[in-house]
């Protein structure tokens, strides 16, 4: 008859056991990590929730613990455009960081960049005054031309006056073709002086600044 008592006492006490794991599971549960989120409506309304709605998953979003501290934002999905100009940005930060290293392995001081500048210009410039001459002796032979073409029709209106031979009206087509093409080169020759003048002006600056001793304080 002792079994019994000790049967009781057993039930008893894992009745206990139950009813403490109960009442502790709410606590257990809290302790729990289960993450809520934050995410702002199409109104600009700040939302929360256990999960995202799906007209808003690729929106930005928060991830927020059980206290509602942020433990982690995840940023917007971008387009192809945005991501587009994310690679530019990229592209341009990696061309300057090269071109910095470029600056500071090349040269050992402006004087250097303001010598190789000189050099360019005297080279561009020469080209531009051989562009010249040669336009120059164009526009003579367009002239002698010109004054031939005044023998023939149409420029010659008497009735006796000759058709112009298909030779002088060639050249006289590709002799004003030809001035328009060294215009036309001239032109760029000048464009490009400037371009280069200005991109060695924006290279000493940058050096001067790579190479700048940090003030002392």
């Amino acid at each position: 008859m002792q079994a019994v008592p000790d049967i009781i006492r057993l039930l008893g006490r894992s009745a206990a056991a139950a009813i403490t794991l109960a009442l502790a599971a709410p606590a257990m549960a809290a302790d729990t990590p289960h993450p809520n989120y934050s995410w702002v409506d199409k109104n600009g309304e700040r939302h929360y929730g256990d999960a995202v709605p799906p007209e808003y998953a690729q929106q930005e979003r928060r991830v927020l613990n059980n206290q509602g501290v942020e433990i982690q934002r995840v940023d917007a999905e971008k387009n192809a455009q945005q991501q587009a100009d994310d690679r530019k940005r990229q592209q341009a930060i990696a061309e300057k960081a090269q071109h910095d290293h470029f600056l500071l392995t090349t040269y050992t001081s402006t004087k250097d960049i303001e010598r190789l500048r000189d050099e360019r210009l005297e080279q561009i410039d020469g080209q531009i005054k051989a562009t010249v001459a040669y336009i120059d002796s164009l526009d003579a032979r367009l002239k002698t031309l010109q004054q031939r073409a005044l023998l023939f029709k149409p420029y010659n209106t008497k009735p006796d006056a000759r058709r112009m031979p298909d030779d002088l009206a060639e050249q006289l087509v590709r002799a004003s073709n030809e001035v328009r093409t060294q215009h036309r080169s001239m032109d760029r020759r000048k464009l490009e002086q400037v371009s280069v003048r200005a991109q060695f002006e924006a290279d000493i600056a940058r050096f001067r600044e790579l190479t700048a001793q940090p003030s002392q304080g």
